[in-house]
């Protein structure tokens, strides 16, 4: 039997969303339930002040999730723009008006499907928004408005408060993890300073279990925990920095420390979302180091001219750091986003990093003498034998 254009099937919509949910959440299980949570989600986090904003997230013991933030209600635009669609639009069509961009918009997840998705697959979604001095309520079941948005009550203050149920016609399980959404949240906050974000699970018998984040000095207590994690004795100088570079239009975050563990801890960030791939401002930020520690030790004399530099495995013993960059056009050579490609942030972030690096070395001069030499002196004799590759 042949095959033309009379068998194609033409799906748009909630029918589209529903009939291919892979496409849009990236699958049927885990790992597209947490890409539901993090729309949603995704959406309170840029509604909120910079800075200073809340948003709590209810695991229900019915099986649902509830995201409350304390944004301005209704649309969900950057910060000073107030031209987008409003909540209603963002439920009920796909990519409704312009998507929001840039460097201040935090990505949860690793796609941007938006609020039409998380509403087609969800079994029942209630919106409840407080803006203008009145209470709004939507109500959805699988996409399909239940009755239509109403103003219910007057009401002070601002904010949005979205409860949904993930359908389990669509998910394999419907199931959250208390651990695996509150390391992402925690993330949240350390690499927005200043966000508080909530998670509160009400599902077990025993009673509710709540964990808080808020983060004022951002990435430094970030790179403080790690390293507190690691087990490492917890040493007070935590080098960190934070700048604006018009040459890559975005912004870059930096912290980092050695400490006495020989393990090497780097994480990076782009937009909030983890790179594990790496990308250009891990290059950078790795091209950086090496250049202050280098200058440093030859400037003091810790090398000749003829000694060679200090290799990088040899500079990352004991290294942990953080390097996140928000810009405002991020470059993925893939969908799933793990890997940075813009050219540009390699050399911006190293030179950050250098002059940054080289700056704390002069200023802590004790200090640098004994990371630098640690550095350049290398492990023990005894060690170099036992192991070949080290340089």
């Amino acid at each position: 039997m042949g095959y033309d254009a009379a068998r194609i099937e033409v799906l748009e919509g909630r029918e589209a969303v529903r009939k291919r949910p892979g496409m849009y959440v990236g699958s049927t299980g885990e790992r597209g339930l947490y890409q539901l949570v993090f729309e949603v989600v995704g959406r309170a986090v840029n509604q909120v002040p910079v800075g200073g904003g809340s948003v709590d997230v209810t695991l229900t013991s019915d099986g649902g999730v509830r995201v409350a933030d304390d944004g301005a209600g209704g649309s969900c635009e950057a910060a000073g723009d107030t031209g987008g669609p409003d909540l209603e639009a963002l439920l009920t069509r796909y990519w409704a008006g312009r998507e929001p961009s840039g460097r201040h918009i935090t990505d949860v997840g690793q796609f941007r499907a938006g609020l039409f998705v998380a509403n087609a697959l969800s079994s029942r979604l209630t919106a409840e928004v407080w803006s203008e001095g009145v209470r709004r309520v939507h109500e959805y079941a699988r996409g399909v408005a239940v009755v239509p948005p109403a103003a219910v009550e007057p009401a002070t203050g601002s904010g949005t408060t979205i409860a949904f149920w993930p359908d389990a016609e669509i998910f394999e399980t419907t199931r959250c993890s208390f651990a695996v959404l509150a390391e992402r949240f925690r993330q949240l906050a350390f690499l927005n300073r200043g966000l508080g974000v909530s998670l509160t699970d009400e599902r077990p018998a025993g009673g509710a279990r709540v964990v808080s984040f808020r983060f004022p000095d951002g990435v430094r207590d970030f790179v403080a925990a790690l390293d507190a994690e690691a087990g490492a004795a917890l040493h007070p100088d935590v080098i960190g920095f934070e700048q604006e570079d018009p040459r890559i239009a975005g912004t870059l975050q930096v912290a980092l420390l050695w400490s006495g563990s020989r393990e090497e801890r780097i994480r990076g960030f782009a937009n909030s979302l983890a790179t594990p791939e790496g990308g250009t401002h891990m290059d950078g930020f790795r091209d950086g180091v090496a250049a202050a520690v280098t200058a440093y030790a030859r400037e003091r004399g810790v090398l000749a001219a003829v000694d060679p530099d200090p290799c990088a495995d040899r500079i990352g013993v004991g290294l942990t750091a953080v390097v996140s960059v928000k810009l405002d056009r991020p470059e993925y050579p893939s969908a799933t986003r793990g890997l940075l490609g813009n050219p540009d942030v390699r050399d911006c972030v190293g030179e950050a990093v250098r002059e940054h690096l080289g700056n704390w070395f002069e200023e802590h001069p004790e200090r640098a003498a004994e990371i630098v030499d640690r550095i350049v002196r290398g492990i023990p004799r005894t060690e170099q034998v036992d192991d070949p590759d080290i340089c």
